[in-house]
């Protein structure tokens, strides 16, 4: 499968990994080898949904490290809108600065999603709230290093993968080979298309680093969140081992047909599909809504 790039695995950007347990989301600090840049991936805003507050330490941890080796945040990167965990981007991007970017199809998500939540004309359905939005191969630069996109739609139709030096930032496209894949029944999402996505991502090459978006230590083993192409296309228990489309499908329908929604559905969607703020009711108050029998 033909990339819209070339790969550059002699690049090893520095990694640092945040797990958030709540959630089970692993945020990243993704810096340049040679310089002080650096772009944060897949932020988290804690939330205590029954009592309806926020706070912020799982993003003050991320701050914390920024600041301790001095270094210039340039991205805030979104690998699609996250059903759950919401995003603490707006709250980096005071702190830290650096330029938000997400997917081009945002904006299905967006269109979709408003009518959901019953948003009226003054939610912007555009994907104006971000600072770039990202085509299938384009790029964008952390320091001297390129970054390349790769769009890997099929959990969500705003999925992509950031492919920085030898490591590949995949959301929830992928999990570890023994977590397998991610559900694709949301609105908008497709088991063959994921599968499509998926084989985009190991046509990387096989000592490509990949990092997950989530790991729940399946079988009780320690959470981990990092692998390699060539140990998915081996080992994925979804994908690996060369099973084909008409299989992960099936397995896929099957499979999400028994989910549950998670738990932070709700608020996560409100919330990342404004980019990180908060909705707010008439008179300024930050406040979600939950529609009924509407997911």
């Amino acid at each position: 499968m033909t990339l819209p790039f070339t790969p550059q695995t002699d690049v090893k950007p520095e990694i640092e990994a945040f797990f958030d347990p709540q959630t089970n989301t692993i945020s990243y600090v993704v810096k340049d080898p040679g310089s002080n840049a650096c772009a944060i991936v897949d932020s988290v805003l804690d939330i205590d949904y029954a009592a309806g507050r926020l706070s912020y330490e799982s993003a003050d941890a991320i701050i914390d490290y920024v600041k301790r080796n001095e270094l210039v945040v340039e991205w805030i990167i979104e690998t699609h809108v996250h059903a759950d965990h919401l995003s603490a981007a707006p709250y980096l991007q005071e702190k830290l600065g650096g330029k938000t970017g997400i997917g081009e199809k945002i904006t299905i998500v967006q269109d979709t999603f408003g009518k959901v939540f019953n948003e009226g004309t003054e939610f912007q359905r555009d994907g104006s709230q971000f600072d770039r939005l990202f085509k299938d191969g384009d790029s964008y630069t952390v320091g001297a290093m390129t970054a390349h996109v790769i769009a890997t739609p099929g959990h969500t139709p705003a999925c992509q993968t950031h492919v920085i030096g030898d490591a590949a930032f995949v959301g929830d496209t992928l999990f570890m080979p023994d977590g397998g894949s991610a559900r694709a029944d949301f609105p908008g999402g497709d088991a063959g298309t994921l599968y499509d996505s998926i084989q985009r991502v190991l046509s990387l090459p096989d000592e490509t680093r990949l990092f997950m978006c989530h790991d729940y230590g399946p079988n009780g083993r320690d959470i981990k969140w990092e692998t390699t192409v060539g140990d998915e296309k081996t080992h994925n228990i979804h994908v690996g081992g060369g099973k084909g489309k008409d299989e992960f499908v099936k397995m896929r329908t099957e499979r999400d047909a028994t989910l549950d929604m998670p738990k932070l559905i709700i608020p996560s969607l409100q919330v990342n599909m404004r980019a990180g703020e908060v909705p707010c009711d008439q008179d300024g108050n930050p406040t979600l809504k939950v529609p009924l029998n509407k997911l």
